[in-house]
């Protein structure tokens, strides 16, 4: 015993190079040991494909699923956005009216915002749930299309306004645009709304075309002093 006391005092400094020695070799014990765990989990993965692969998809769903939802929540919420825009025109007879070429199916603008809508409308999921995260960038692709493209419909129909009427088709539009103020005045009689808007729709017909939207709400805010809108005749 009082020999290896001997010994350690004597050689007290050989701790720490061999603490060195030590720390290299429980390393790669360690990472012989990792090794030895990969080669089992790779043996154990070609003998059973698919119980690693199910429990790895199990542990990944959980976690995509709720942030995925999200997003498809926060492209929805953009989507109705365009579409509140859309519809302060779409609903109001008199806005349409000052700025035409908003419902002018002659005007590329016009149709592409008109395609883009249709498109985002289409990719729109049902539920938010359940939307693989292709779809969703599909649908996030074609509901910006859809607001760029009603941008640029918008700000060039501010832009020119009337100005591709004649002086006499601009004088037209501004008799429509008073004549459909007074059919949604509450305060002008049941004759005097129904009387203001025929003229309106004569005054309008040829000029531009008013979307079935347009023309259920102006009916609605003309209430009852106008009778159903007659359906065409078939021919």
């Amino acid at each position: 015993m009082n020999e290896i006391l001997s010994f350690a005092g004597n050689y007290w400094w050989l701790v720490f190079p061999l603490s060195g020695v030590f720390a290299v070799w429980g390393r790669q014990w360690s990472e012989a040991g990792e090794r030895r765990h990969q080669r089992r989990m790779e043996l154990y993965r070609l003998k059973h494909p698919g119980v690693l692969h199910g429990a790895h998809s199990a542990e990944q769903v959980p976690q995509q699923a709720p942030r995925l939802e999200r997003d498809v929540l926060h492209v929805e919420r953009m989507h109705d956005e365009v579409d509140r825009k859309w519809l302060s025109y779409e609903l109001d007879a008199a806005k349409l009216i000052d700025y035409p070429t908003m419902t002018d199916v002659r005007e590329p603008l016009t149709v592409a915002f008109l395609r883009a809508k249709r498109e985002a409308d289409s990719l729109r999921p049902e539920e938010p749930s359940g939307v693989s995260a292709e779809d969703l960038a599909a649908y996030r692709s074609a509901v910006t299309s859809y607001d760029v493209a009603f941008q640029v419909a918008e700000t060039e129909a501010r832009r020119v306004r009337a100005s591709g009427f004649s002086a006499e088709e601009r004088q037209r539009l501004s008799t429509a645009r008073k004549l459909v103020t007074v059919a949604v005045d509450d305060a002008a009689t049941a004759a005097e709304r129904q009387t203001a808007y025929r003229r309106a729709r004569r005054e309008l017909d040829g000029l531009i075309v008013l979307p079935d939207a347009t023309i259920t709400s102006l009916e609605e805010k003309v209430a009852g002093a106008i009778g159903p809108r007659s359906e065409p005749s078939p021919s």
